[in-house]
């Protein structure tokens, strides 16, 4: 499958080879002006440097042989030397009724089907998911999506923290305490057990934290139980796999209600066997040197501008770092899955930290830059209307489970307000709220620049109007509730094959068509905010082409035929683009 653009690219790159001239300054893409001209190329200025000649003579040979080939409506020259192609209504239906019964919608696939791994989530056990969870689970699960679907072996992992110093301070309070056999007694098949402990955790946390940062004593204590844990020793590491479990029953529930899922439910401590060996090989190798009593590796390069630390890999006392996992990691990753690309959907903020590591695993041969791809796929973050991260109205972190159901309470409010979803009973409208709220959130963040900052507001983002989830929604909806009219009128809803007759109607062809550029864009830069341009562009020309032509009646059969398919094929694209984004659609509202 190819998309308008990629065969016209191949069509306009033919004649550049002609003209002895590089074929792939025949690329084609969508016009930055339609009011002039569906599709442009601008290669014409790139091939006169070549060829040291005037860009519009260079045009004008360009175009006198694309003339000739009678799929185009129109061809003609603008400017210095753009080249503007229009392409005939007959030709556009041909290219829809190829893709139509298409599963993928046009997307090819991958011819490679290399495994890559994405790295997303990265929750703390013992800890409450909050708001500041939300970029990097959405975005990771939607990558997922976006890799798996372009038949990609995609796998998805966690990534708890797990093995750090506040297990210690956790583990340590129990013990101190005399609540061990409390705590490895606990019942985690009981959800209220579960619950409470996670609450109880909770709370304990920053008491144990404060207390360490006050007494020396306490903070020696926590930090023996982090080594004793590390070296599994008992009952430190029964107690941390207890907290470990009922974070993870925690974790899943949070994740679930988001539409975000894992392949691995894996954290640091899965590669705690790794780290003595790797770092015995990375010695080995003369790349480990002592700094102030810790073990490091140095990954700074000539052409740096500012100064990069090294890695640590052990601290004076002996204990691991996030960077010592984070490589032992990679080391896990490479042994059990070998990935193509191993993507970390992590904040903007931790890219220095990406660096290191991911300079020590080439450095040391862990990974090759010329069989595995690292990148670390960062994003801004989430602000409230102050500009700053997005807090409770008390000043706190916001639990995630909390702004979920902050949601709820808003799309049941916009529901009532909207006379929407009144014939249902109680649990279809709650399942409904549900889904708008997910949406709204989603949505909301998803169609964002990935490294850029954004305002988090939950009214605006609520809204049946604009660009929103709920819009989105109420737009897919309405093409459902349109056919279900149609059957219910004996119509045939079925596809069929596509006759323009109307401006509207060529506009949502094209965009349909569109699809498999938007989201190799998407695929390509790991951004999932081209998808939601495209989407809400593709609702936006359906909303016009609804108000702009009678779908249901009229006395040409085959035009109603046509735009029934259209409908169809509008509903196929935004429900698939939809399920990319992890957004669930109802039946109706």
């Amino acid at each position: 499958m190819a998309s308008l653009a990629q065969k016209l690219t191949d069509i306009v790159g033919d004649i550049f080879e002609q003209n002895d001239l590089p074929k792939e300054l025949g690329e084609v893409r969508l016009s930055d002006r339609p009011d002039l001209a569906q599709f442009q190329c601008n290669g014409a200025m790139a091939a006169a440097r070549i060829a040291k000649k005037n860009p519009r003579e260079i045009a004008t040979q360009i175009v006198e042989s694309l003339s000739q080939n009678d799929i185009f409506d129109k061809v003609d020259i603008a400017g210095p030397g753009f080249i503007n192609l229009n392409l005939t209504d007959a030709y556009i239906a041909a290219h829809l009724a190829a893709v139509a019964d298409d599963e993928k919608c046009g997307v090819a696939l991958t011819e490679t089907a290399d495994t890559v791994m994405l790295d997303y989530g990265g929750p703390n056990i013992a800890k409450p998911m909050h708001v500041g969870h939300l970029r990097a689970s959405i975005i990771g699960d939607t990558l997922r999506r976006l890799y798996s679907f372009k038949g990609y072996k995609a796998i998805g992992d966690v990534h708890m923290g797990d093995w750090g110093t506040h297990m210690g301070m956790i583990i340590s309070e129990y013990m101190m305490t005399g609540q061990v056999d409390r705590i490895l007694n606990l019942d985690l098949d009981d959800d209220t057990v579960v619950d409470d402990f996670m609450n109880e955790l909770t709370a304990l946390y920053p008491q144990a934290s404060a207390a360490c940062k006050e007494n020396e004593d306490r903070k020696a204590a926590a930090l023996e139980a982090v080594l004793r844990m590390q070296k599994k020793e008992e009952p430190h590491i029964s107690i941390w796999q207890k907290i470990r479990d009922a974070s993870v029953q925690s974790m899943k529930k949070n994740f679930a209600a988001l539409n975000v899922y894992f392949d691995l439910w894996k954290g640091e401590a899965d590669v705690n066997d790794y780290i003595a060996d790797m770092v015995d090989d990375l010695r080995e190798k003369g790349l480990v040197e002592e700094s102030d009593g810790a073990q490091v590796i140095r990954v700074e390069q000539d052409d740096d501008k500012k100064e990069m630390p090294p890695l640590i890999l052990y601290k004076r006392d002996g204990a691991v770092m996030y960077g010592t996992t984070d490589l032992a990691t990679i080391v896990e990753r490479m042994k059990l899955f070998d990935p193509a690309r191993i993507v970390y959907v992590v904040d903007q903020r931790q890219h220095l930290h990406f660096t290191q590591v991911f300079r020590a695993a080439e450095k040391s041969g862990i990974t090759s830059p010329d069989k595995t791809v690292l990148l670390h796929a960062g994003f801004g973050t989430m602000n409230g209307p102050d500009g700053k991260p997005f807090k409770t109205r008390a000043g706190g972190v916001m639990k995630l489970e909390d702004l979920i159901e902050t949601g709820r309470e808003k799309a049941r409010a916009r529901l009532s307000e909207a006379n929407l979803a009144a014939d249902m009973d109680q649990d279809e409208r709650e399942n409904i709220a549900n889904i708008i709220a997910v949406a709204a959130i989603k949505f909301a963040d998803l169609q964002n620049q990935r490294i850029t900052d954004y305002i988090f507001d939950m009214d605006r983002f609520m809204s049946f109007e604009g660009k929103t989830g709920p819009y989105l929604l109420y737009q897919i909806v309405r093409i459902k509730s349109l056919l279900r009219k149609g059957e219910q009128q004996g119509l045939d809803i079925k596809l069929a094959d596509i006759h323009i007759t109307h401006d509207s109607e060529r506009a949502l062809a094209l965009a349909l068509a569109e699809f498999p550029d938007a989201f190799d864009t998407a695929l390509r830069n790991d951004m999932p905010h081209y998808l939601c341009e495209y989407v809400y562009k593709l609702a936006g020309l359906f909303s016009s082409f609804y108000g702009s032509c009678h779908i249901l009646s009229g006395d040409d059969q085959d035009v109603q035929a046509s735009r029934i398919a259209l409908s169809l094929m509008t509903q196929k694209t935004i429900e698939t683009v939809l399920e990319l984004l992890g957004i669930d659609v109802p039946d109706r509202m």
